[in-house]
């Protein structure tokens, strides 16, 4: 009997809504800093290329610690696994809100991501775990659209608070949501949910399978071009357009309601048109407000140019989530694992690449320039994925051979 029919249709949404919430206030704090970046470098008296290094920092903890809790966790249940991570995520963000100096706050940042690493990755696999396969993608894209509503509300609140409040404050925000996700999953997420556990056998298999990789290679190379530009994005809105605190905030919620729209567009139609080829269109959009990125020379018209990324770039990464766990349901929370790694070795890859650019290459007005290349190279991989995996198919080969 499938998990999904084990459950009542109740208690699955009930799993839902806890696993989105949870993947809202995971985004919340990623996003946190990149949207007070303003007020924390003020405050802390660093550059804004320092402060851009507090998100590489945080993205490669997040990168490499995915993987390797994947697998010293893989035999506890997920009810407890995961209320436990937000619980560790409410306790780091308070520190880092009471943080003195940046000496001090970059390695309580360092080790708090590390729960983002766990709790992303297996509410994705504990999702695909309780499903059928006819419901799996929209399932897994579900929860995923916490971080799309996370960027609609999350991200802009959050460049609000940093501006008039300080980002002491939203630090503590993220806080408390953490404390309110942790209860909603432990009474929401059934009791005795583990799958199956990741042997050496099963990582070897993904690291072994050139589409698998090639699938994985996809969401890291996306994601540092999408980081290269809004890793800055509050103080390049602020310096290169001129932007106050409320228009930061406006453009921030802009770009987010844009996300949210394509990520629920998504929902509806992975299942029936296929996750690969979304996949591919989303990328080519995203490519495309990137190539067209000097036409932009107000507010009013960076944010039309920025209109098809917004749409595509969390439907992106959902449409990633969503390919991975159909091409081998067996191995999901390896291979979740791998691409949660991609996504923040990708930020770290784009932050830092950003930083460099804003120090020796021309600053912000040519920060969309290594994010077009990324781009460029995912959609390559992406197309080739893409074919490959319908070859496979066609030949009835599985996608770990």
């Amino acid at each position: 009997m499938e998990a999904e029919r084990a459950l009542s249709r109740h208690d699955l949404d009930r799993a839902k809504w806890a696993l989105l919430l949870g993947n809202f206030v995971i985004g919340c704090g990623v996003m946190v800093v990149g949207g007070t970046l303003n007020d924390l470098t003020r405050d802390l008296q660093i550059s804004v290329t320092e402060g851009g290094h507090l998100i590489a920092i945080a993205a490669v903890m997040m990168g490499v610690g995915a993987p390797v809790l994947a697998t010293l966790v893989a035999g506890m249940d997920r009810r407890r696994l995961l209320a436990l991570a937000m619980l560790w995520y409410a306790l780091g963000h308070a520190l880092c809100a009471l943080a003195p100096s940046y000496p001090w706050l970059w390695p309580v940042r360092a080790l708090t991501v590390l729960s983002a690493a766990v709790f992303t990755p297996q509410a994705a696999a504990t999702m695909g775990f309780m499903s059928t396969p006819a419901h799996r993608g929209r399932s897994i894209t579900f929860v995923f659209m916490g971080w799309s509503i996370a960027s609609v509300i999350g991200m802009p609140m959050a460049a609000w608070i940093g501006e008039r409040l300080g980002w002491r404050v939203a630090m503590g925000v993220v806080a408390v949501g953490a404390v309110l996700a942790a209860w909603q999953v432990w009474r929401s997420v059934p009791r005795g949910i583990r799958p199956p556990a990741l042997s050496w056998r099963s990582w070897g298999k993904v690291l072994k399978s050139p589409l698998l990789m090639a699938v994985v290679a996809v969401t890291g190379l996306q994601s540092a071009g999408q980081f290269t530009v809004l890793a800055y994005g509050a103080p390049l809105f602020k310096n290169a357009f001129g932007a106050n605190p409320e228009q930061i905030s406006l453009m921030f919620g802009y770009f987010g309601a844009l996300a949210l729209a394509g990520n629920l567009l998504l929902n509806r139609i992975v299942d029936r048109v296929g996750a690969a080829r979304v996949v591919s269109v989303t990328l080519a959009l995203m490519l495309l407000s990137l190539l067209t990125w000097p036409l932009g020379y107000s507010l009013p018209t960076i944010a039309l140019v920025m209109l098809p990324w917004a749409f595509s770039g969390f439907a992106t990464n959902s449409g990633q989530q969503a390919r991975l766990g159909g091409l081998s349901p067996r191995l999901a929370p390896a291979l979740m694992a791998l691409n949660t790694s991609a996504i923040y070795l990708g930020h770290a890859v784009g932050a830092s690449g950003g930083g460099w650019v804003l120090d020796n290459a021309g600053g912000y007005a040519a920060l969309h320039w290594p994010g077009a290349c990324w781009m460029v190279l995912a959609l390559l991989v992406s197309l080739w994925a893409q074919r490959e995996q319908a070859r496979r198919l066609a030949e009835g080969r599985p996608a770990t051979g």
